[in-house]
């Protein structure tokens, strides 16, 4: 095998310098530096790799150069190269974390009051829809012989999801007068406002010395109420023995009174 040394090859005429004919392989030994970073190299219409392991770094190949399958480098491939009409099907994404409210391109106001509606924007739930319901029992008799207002011992508490629900309240209340001539008044608070007006319970019952001693019944009433609030709400219940005589008893007997609170979308 003949061997050539010189230090430069250039062209005996013109600009090109052809090594081999066609169908030659011209091979590079192992350890040589091919050194074209101050030269513009063409890459010819297949680039043949041995083991799939070169890597070419900072270098711009058209399209139309590459075959096969190109595996970009982590976190390398920003948004600008994503053609904009591509589509990616989704068996294609691996969704590993949570989609924010903020991430969806829906338009409208995106909170915990709103909900996504077919035409891709965000909505009030509307007026009428039951976001919650809270309720309570108690069965613990309390007993009045004045005219004092005092409380039953039913209450509930709800927390309102926006300022524009109304708050149903619906109280069913066991009531019995235990003596005298005698009837109760109720009425319904939130937190320290009372709400709906005195709602009288008149004339339970007449006292006499016989087995009409203890006179039975209930209290019940239903009121919408607009409280403006999203913060927590006490409601309860109060009594009194109207005019002071005798004693009168709301859980008469361990009989169980209920609140029922329904949070009504405004």
């Amino acid at each position: 095998m003949s061997k050539l040394e010189v230090d430069t090859i250039a062209p005996q005429s013109g600009t090109q310098v052809t090594l081999g004919e066609s169908g030659d392989t011209v091979t590079i030994p192992t350890g040589v530096t091919l050194d074209a970073s101050n030269a513009t190299t063409t890459l010819p219409a297949n680039v043949v790799t041995t083991d799939g392991t070169q890597t070419l770094t900072n270098k711009s190949i058209a399209a139309t150069q590459l075959t096969g399958t190109i595996t970009p480098s982590d976190g390398t491939v920003t948004n600008a190269k994503v053609n904009a009409s591509a589509a990616i099907d989704y068996s294609k994404l691996n969704l590993t974390g949570n989609i924010a409210l903020a991430d969806l391109s829906a338009t409208g106001t995106k909170d915990a009051t709103t909900f996504l509606r077919g035409d891709n924007t965000f909505a009030e739930a509307g007026g009428g829809l039951v976001l919650q319901v809270v309720s309570a029992r108690t069965g613990t008799q309390v007993t009045s012989n004045t005219a004092t207002y005092i409380d039953t011992g039913l209450t509930a508490s709800i927390t309102p999801s926006s300022t524009s629900s109304k708050i149903l309240v619906m109280v069913q209340q066991s009531f019995a007068k235990n003596s005298g001539d005698t009837s109760g008044n109720f009425r319904v608070y939130r937190d320290s406002t009372e709400i709906g007006g005195t709602i009288p319970f008149r004339e339970v019952g007449k006292n006499d010395s016989s087995a009409f001693n203890v006179v039975g019944t209930g209290f019940s009433c239903s009121i919408l109420d607009t409280p403006a609030s999203t913060s927590s709400l006490t409601y309860k219940t109060q009594f009194n023995n109207r005019n002071g005589v005798g004693t009168v008893s709301v859980q008469y007997d361990s009989g169980n009174s209920y609140i029922t609170l329904m949070e009504i979308a405004g």
